[in-house]
């Protein structure tokens, strides 16, 4: 990538400032690191044209890689990471009849040793973000996600009827295949209303093949179903059914509510809640890693003493909020 590239060369012309490397200089001192007839390109030549070229987000990924890295340290959640998004992309690339490993190299990266490396970093980076929304958390917050959003499991059981349709129907085919499902559904209710077993006519009619053997018995959790679902037990009363086929994007369900258990204390579920808030959140705002590793920064007392460097990184922050905070 562009960004390899340009490292290499602060690389290369670090080395030259540093005295590695046989160069000419000019009478001022200045190292020439090309010439040809008519022009002279010095070191400093290079390495402000360098500065303009990205070297703001160079000189931060070059910090970020050695705080991130101070932070966080490479365990095995790290390594299994990085080895499964290296596993991923080879497979993407031989699916696609592409060589992987010429990829890196066109890429910047010397072998698939240096790009898991920076796997583990993007994977010590969302800890890092991680780690700072939780530290953003207020106790409002989590109380209120608390209160909303955890239930007591539900004790149930149902009937699914599914629709008989395929993706070479027609859309009448299909409404009508919709229809009959209903009405199928609409006709167990009614026997349940004549006082047949639950049970039975699940292990007879449902179309769930992992709870109808069982009577359609299933332990619903909050975020475990789809809403329809989740509504349609949590409206019923225990002992109560569905009196309508409760629809979904999988058919009618028919819903019997056994029993709820009691609703776990918030130390419980404490660290599940914070969990789920810290995806929330990370999911909604593009710009919380930006933030966190801005906040790293900070801490680690970070100071650009090139001008036109602290400019152009102070800019690139600035944009990064910006642009992802309008998304």
């Amino acid at each position: 990538m562009n960004k390899k590239k340009i490292f290499a060369l602060v690389l290369v012309l670090t080395l030259m400032l540093t005295g590695c490397g046989k160069v000419a200089t000019l009478k001022n001192g200045e190292e020439v690191v090309a010439k040809m007839d008519g022009k002279k390109i010095t070191a400093n030549d290079l390495y402000d044209e360098l500065k303009k070229q990205g070297g703001a987000v160079t000189l931060t990924n070059m910090i970020d890689s050695f705080i991130v890295n101070k932070e966080i340290k490479t365990d095995d959640d790290a390594e299994s990471y990085a080895d499964s998004q290296l596993s991923s992309y080879k497979q993407s690339y031989k699916s696609y009849g592409q060589d992987f490993g010429a990829a890196l190299k066109s890429a910047g990266y010397s072998g698939e040793d240096e790009f898991k490396e920076e796997l583990i970093l993007e994977y010590k980076k969302n800890v890092v973000t991680e780690n700072y929304v939780k530290d953003e958390l207020k106790d409002d917050e989590i109380e209120k996600y608390y209160d909303d959003n955890i239930y007591g499991d539900i004790e149930a059981r149902h009937i699914l009827i599914s629709p008989n349709t395929d993706d070479d129907m027609s859309d009448e085919e299909k409404e009508e295949a919709e229809k009959k499902a209903k009405k199928e559904a609409e006709d167990i209710i009614k026997k349940l209303d004549k006082g047949e077993k639950f049970a039975d006519l699940a292990k007879e009619y449902s179309d769930d093949e992992g709870t109808a053997e069982d009577g359609g018995k299933l332990t619903v959790t909050y975020g475990s179903v789809v809403d329809e679902f989740w509504d349609g037990v949590n409206e019923l009363k225990d002992g109560e059914y569905s009196k309508k086929p409760v629809k979904s994007e999988y058919g009618y369900h028919i819903i019997y509510r056994i029993k709820q258990d009691k609703k776990p204390s918030l130390k419980e579920v404490k660290d599940d809640v914070i969990a789920k808030l810290v995806e929330e959140k990370m999911s909604e705002d593009s710009t919380l890693q930006t933030k966190a590793l801005v906040a790293l920064r900070k801490k680690y007392n970070l100071e650009i003493s090139d001008d036109g460097l602290k400019s152009s990184y102070d800019n690139t922050i600035n944009s990064a909020l910006s642009a992802n905070s309008s998304n």
